[in-house]
């Protein structure tokens, strides 16, 4: 039986009547060691003295906006709470998770730790992708395996390629194993699709050890396909490469990638918390070859899938969940062609996109935002952290929501990105210049 709110008054006045005795206890204990000339000294456990503070007031610990979804601080700063504003900034399912999953979080017992190898669930996952459940991994989110990953097979000086622009996580957590980073900056002007054939000469020259390939990539929604993976992967037989398949849900005509674990140097990167809408949960999944999964394994934390994501990933399986994601997330790619024909019939350039999110040219990102936010309580991504100070990033919602944007948009004036100005982009290690075929499949 917990305890009640009764017996916790109880126990803070008893600690509050104690707390001066104890001070005072200590402070003559510490003078009588001090004057017996005496090591061994008494030790106390005092409490601290409880604080209040608002969000507003403690400092930000992470980068400007790095991923999306609200800032809490910020939001504080301007009077607003969380449920005030209409977010647009997080690639998530906007109609919300399956009823299932949110009765298993309610039904999910916490007093009790969770299964350390979250076993149930790899063997529901490796069911589902038709595996062994030596080859499936379960983390928390696809970030916390992506940290797994760059610990776990980086070493100092290892090169670890990126093609960009792209999730920051990947440089991140390459930095922290000290690999050397080189980047590949797709270009904009071709929409973000990257020449296959520069890009394989690109990576076969960087040797690298690690290769982060987000697909579809976040935050252009360029989706290469089957042939220009084949095309790309000869280029480092030897390497490991990570494709991050976290929005691959959101893709009308997906390619059957999972047989690609089967050579050993390919680990696939999957998400429950994006097309499940639990993003809260955190939890994510990796598939890969046995000794990958071990290695990645062996760098995470003790527990590091919780008891209620471990319910809520079980539940996410079973048929009911899995139709209700199915249907929304056509839907959502419905709304998505629509909401950027709507763009682009305001002006907009709206890059093309295989996902339920898409990137538009504004001008001043950062300025976008904060009138978007102020003036409408419309929350949409800045880019700049992927070097794209010229761009937002808007996910499609549900068919009002996107009116509402539709509508806050047309208030904003269209303005060439500095990239189009001819000012330079964030400075990558390496640009793609090339003008051959990008392999790339987009719809909207």
């Amino acid at each position: 039986m917990g305890i009640t709110c009764q017996a916790l008054r109880k126990c803070l006045a008893r600690w509050a009547e104690t707390r001066p005795r104890m001070i005072r206890g200590r402070e003559q204990n510490a003078d009588d060691a001090d004057n017996a000339n005496c090591t061994d000294r008494p030790e106390y456990s005092l409490l601290p003295t409880p604080s209040v503070c608002s969000v507003s007031s403690v400092p930000s610990v992470c980068a400007a906006e790095p991923h999306g979804g609200p800032d809490y601080a910020e939001l504080s700063a301007l009077g607003l709470r969380p449920e005030d504003v209409l977010d647009f900034s997080a690639s998530t399912n906007a109609y919300g998770p399956p009823p299932g999953v949110r009765e298993a979080l309610a039904a999910c017992d916490v007093t009790r730790y969770p299964d350390r190898g979250a076993a149930p669930l790899r063997q529901a996952l490796a069911e589902r992708e038709g595996v062994t459940p030596d080859r499936v991994l379960v983390g928390n989110g696809a970030a916390g395996l992506i940290w797994a990953l760059a610990l776990a097979e980086l070493r100092p000086d290892d090169v670890a390629f990126i093609v960009g622009p792209t999730f920051g996580e990947y440089a991140a957590a390459s930095r922290l194993a000290r690999a050397a980073i080189h980047t590949w900056q797709s270009d904009p002007a071709r929409d973000f699709a990257p020449d296959v054939t520069a890009l394989a000469q690109a990576i076969a020259a960087s040797r690298p050890r690690l290769i982060w390939l987000c697909n579809p990539n976040n935050p252009t929604g360029v989706y290469l396909g089957k042939e220009a993976l084949s095309a790309l992967l000869p280029a480092a037989p030897d390497a490991l490469w990570v494709l991050d398949e976290a929005y691959r849900p959101f893709v009308a005509r997906p390619w059957p990638s999972t047989a690609l674990i089967e050579r050993g140097n390919v680990a696939l990167l999957r998400s429950l918390t994006k097309d499940y809408a639990m993003p809260g949960v955190r939890l994510g999944y990796l598939l890969a070859a046995p000794d990958v999964v071990r290695r990645c394994a062996a760098a995470q934390p003790p527990w590091s899938v919780s008891a209620a994501a471990l319910a809520c990933g079980l539940a996410a399986l079973r048929d009911g969940c899995t139709a209700h994601v199915a249907c929304t997330t056509v839907a959502l790619r419905s709304e998505a062609i629509h909401l950027a024909a709507r763009l682009r019939g305001q002006g907009w350039r709206v890059i093309p996109t295989a996902a339920h999110f898409m990137l538009i040219e504004v001008g001043d990102a950062a300025a976008a935002r904060a009138d978007l936010l102020r003036e409408h309580r419309i929350q949409v991504r800045n880019c700049a952290s992927f070097g794209l100070p010229g761009f937002i990033r808007v996910a499609a919602r549900l068919p009002e929501e996107n009116d509402r944007l539709v509508a806050a948009m047309g208030d904003l004036t269209p303005s060439p990105s500095p990239a189009r100005r001819g000012e330079r982009m964030a400075p990558p290690s390496l640009r793609g210049k090339g003008v051959g075929g990008s392999g790339r499949d987009t719809q909207p």
